[in-house]
């Protein structure tokens, strides 16, 4: 038996993607093939392979007990558009050139149908501390029965309406409330927009201020919570009669790492000397820069023995002084 597990008929959008699933049960066994039939009236089953339609489809199976395959195809077009068909067989002859396979491949059926992605236009437009974020579908469009805008996974607002045109306001600045804002077109298939608030690195530093014991490793760390992400970050020192100058990764004892929206600065074997100051990390990408400034203070190793050496320091005078005055006192006298 074969059966494809996927919705027998699907809706999707021009460059959006598909995938298929289907399992075959036989003993041995079977083989699982694709196969897709176009929508043109003469077009006839061309079967598919892992990496046809240059590379967008893509084929996986397991053959363990019984056969499973999916197939996968991204970026889709009007001609992706028809029958997408499942055969399983285990006879022996089923792949045979000249011979007819005694067992008919079993076959399950699923139809796709692309339709043509409608351009949605976006805009962000700025009145006093208000941000309005505009989303506009041209072009002919489907039936639409409401609209939802989403930021970070989060329904920011929803409605019912059947307009193209829908719209979202933030109050505050763009630096506030800077990332990816899509607007959801609520129809079948549902249809997205993205709305982009840009901005330069607002970068932070982890901690103001960091202290580390002498010998150790320092590690300083610098992030940036805004969008998009920082495309290069360098980190500067900056100490007492020490002018800025930039730090390379793997130069003497320090190693950088960074990432899009962190940088993290280790300084091995720390001094007390030469590492205690001020130390910049700066952030860049095309909107502009940003840096914040991390405080690195170096203790000794005997400093976290003062405090010890203080309590036994007291406790030595408190004996001396309590040895001597019983040393001086004079003997009580015998009573009768």
């Amino acid at each position: 038996a074969g059966f494809i597990k996927s919705p027998l008929s699907q809706k999707r959008l021009t460059q959006d993607s598909v995938e298929l699933y289907c399992e075959a049960i036989g003993n041995p066994i079977p083989e699982i093939q694709w196969w897709f039939e176009g929508n043109e009236p003469n077009e006839t089953y061309a079967q598919l392979w892992d990496g046809a339609r240059q590379d967008r489809v893509r084929i996986n199976a397991t053959y363990n007990l019984h056969s499973t395959s999916t197939i996968s195809i991204t970026n889709l077009t009007s001609d992706d558009s028809g029958m997408y068909e499942c055969r399983a067989s285990n006879d022996p002859d089923r792949n045979h050139l000249s011979k007819s396979p005694k067992v008919k491949w079993i076959r399950s059926q699923a139809n796709v149908f692309v339709i043509e992605r409608p351009d949605i236009r976006t805009s962000i437009t700025k009145v006093s501390d208000k941000l309005i974020l505009v989303c506009n579908m041209t072009g002919p469009y489907p039936d639409i029965k409401g609209h939802e805008w989403v930021h970070n996974d989060k329904i920011l607002q929803t409605d019912t309406e059947s307009a193209p045109f829908t719209s979202y306001t933030i109050e505050g600045k763009l630096e506030e409330h800077s990332g990816i804002y899509e607007c959801v077109y609520k129809a079948s298939p549902d249809i997205t927009g993205q709305v982009n608030i840009s901005v330069s690195p607002q970068v932070m530093a982890y901690k103001k201020s960091e202290h580390g014991n002498e010998g150790d490793t320092g590690v300083l760390t610098c992030k940036n919570p805004s969008f998009p992400p920082v495309d290069s970050w360098t980190w500067y020192r900056k100490g007492q009669g020490v002018s800025a100058e930039p730090i390379y990764n793997a130069s003497g004892r320090y190693i950088v790492k960074s990432s899009g929206n962190k940088t993290e600065l280790r300084i091995l074997k720390l001094n007390i000397e030469e590492d205690t100051g001020d130390y910049h990390c700066n952030g860049t990408n095309n909107y502009g820069s940003g840096s914040a400034i991390v405080n690195l203070r170096v203790r000794s190793r005997l400093a976290a023995l003062w405090p010890f050496l203080g309590i036994v320091a007291e406790v030595l005078v408190l004996v001396t002084i309590i040895f001597i005055y019983e040393k001086r006192r004079k003997p009580d006298e015998v009573l009768d």
